[in-house]
């Protein structure tokens, strides 16, 4: 890679995150942290405006915003395929919000690279069986509720079909057997407990901050899972 484009991809990836460590630069674009300073002052000196943060990093003053970027065929063709993937397992409005975000993105590629894409369209297709639930449209505010940390009030319908009303603080979402599950704290179980997206009726963001601190991680939680399933196999 020469440095004119590995300053364009060490922007891209400062733009990426809010914060961003030289370690990090460096083992990413397989250069020096002495070699990380000296593109980040080259940046820095055609007005790009890099401050630091101590124990944080490097990050883009808010405000800047970097001009449309052009994207390699691989690239594109990436993006197509994750388009297929939405459409088959992401609900409603997941759908919805990632058309949306892929029309902007198109619209910053080649004439020719959007026959291409048009193209790997018709030709990409996922199969699965059974076919995973999609009446429903939650996720995007799940979602939403994580990144804020905000409550979210559901109304839930667990597999006995019995119904009830829940504030509950999502920690992550995680897909399988066929369907979404979003992971929260439970105020009504004072617990975590694994929610089916397509069985909540009704949800709204309270737009309350979490109560509780120091959640665990979905890791952790997958470990206590196992955990309780080895201890009840015990004789």
């Amino acid at each position: 890679m020469n440095r004119v484009d590995r300053l364009l991809g060490i922007l891209t990836t400062l733009q990426s995150r809010k914060y961003i460590s030289s370690e990090y630069i460096a083992a990413k674009f397989g250069i020096s942290v002495r070699t990380v300073y000296r593109d980040l002052k080259a940046l820095a000196e055609i007005g790009i405006p890099i401050s630091f943060e101590i124990n944080k990093g490097y990050f883009i003053a808010q405000g800047y915003f970097l001009p449309p970027v052009a994207f390699t065929d691989e690239e594109a063709n990436a993006l197509i395929l994750m388009e297929t993937i939405s459409k088959r397992f992401g609900d409603q409005s997941i759908q919805e919000n990632f058309e949306s975000a892929l029309n902007k993105i198109k619209a910053t590629l080649k004439d020719s690279q959007k026959e291409k894409a048009t193209d790997l369209s018709s030709k990409t297709h996922v199969l699965s069986y059974p076919a995973p639930t999609k009446d429903f449209s939650s996720l995007s505010e799940i979602l939403k509720a994580i990144t804020n940390k905000t409550i979210l009030k559901i109304n839930y319908q667990n597999n006995e079909k019995i119904k009830s009303t829940r504030e509950v603080e999502p920690i992550a979402i995680k897909y399988y057997s066929m369907d979404w599950h979003m992971i929260a704290w439970c105020w009504k179980r004072n617990d975590y407990r694994d929610f089916k997206a397509s069985h909540i009726l009704h949800l709204s963001n309270t737009e309350m901050s979490f109560r509780k601190k120091n959640h665990i991680s979905l890791g952790d939680y997958i470990k206590s899972l196992e955990t309780k399933i080895f201890l009840k196999g015990l004789p």
